[in-house]
C-alpha cells in the first residue's frame, strides 16, 4: 500500500508539516562502533565499517546519498577527550573518519563513536 499526503497534522488540525519538510530533516544514517574492538555496535543505513589503521575507519552506506554535499557529524565518550573528523573526500558510497586525541591530536582507537548523516539519499 502507498499513503500519499502533502502534508501531516496532529488532530486539532493546529500543526501541520509538510511532506518534504519531514523527508528533508531525518537522519540518512546512524551509526555506534567500537573502535578498540572494532565493529558496529548498531547503526541505521550503513552496510559495512572497515578499520583503515588506529583511530581511521571508512563505513559504507547501504543506500547511497544523492550527492557528496551531505553533513556528518561524530562525537563518543571512553573516558577520554577526543573528537570525530571526516576526511575531506566525501564519496556517495561511503565516508572516512579520524579519531584524534584532543591533547596532542593523535590517532587512537576509541571503545564508543557514534556519528550522523543528513542530506538527500539517491
Amino acid at each position: 500500500s502507498i499513503l500519499r499526503v502533502n502534508t501531516l497534522t496532529d488532530a486539532s488540525s493546529n500543526n501541520s508539516t509538510a511532506m518534504s519538510t519531514i523527508n528533508q530533516g531525518t537522519l540518512k544514517a546512524w551509526g555506534n562502533l567500537n573502535g578498540s574492538s572494532f565493529g558496529l555496535r548498531d547503526n541505521f543505513n550503513f552496510a559495512s565499517a572497515t578499520d583503515n589503521g588506529t583511530g581511521t575507519y571508512t563505513v559504507t552506506y547501504t543506500s547511497a546519498m544523492g550527492n557528496t554535499n551531505y553533513s556528518t557529524s561524530g562525537s563518543g565518550s571512553d573516558g577520554r577527550n577526543f573528537y570525530v573528523h571526516h576526511s575531506n573526500t566525501y564519496s556517495t558510497a561511503a565516508f572516512k573518519m579520524n579519531i584524534n586525541e584532543r591533547s596532542d591530536n593523535s590517532a587512537i582507537d576509541a571503545d564508543y563513536i557514534g556519528f550522523e548523516v543528513a542530506g538527500d539519499l539517491a
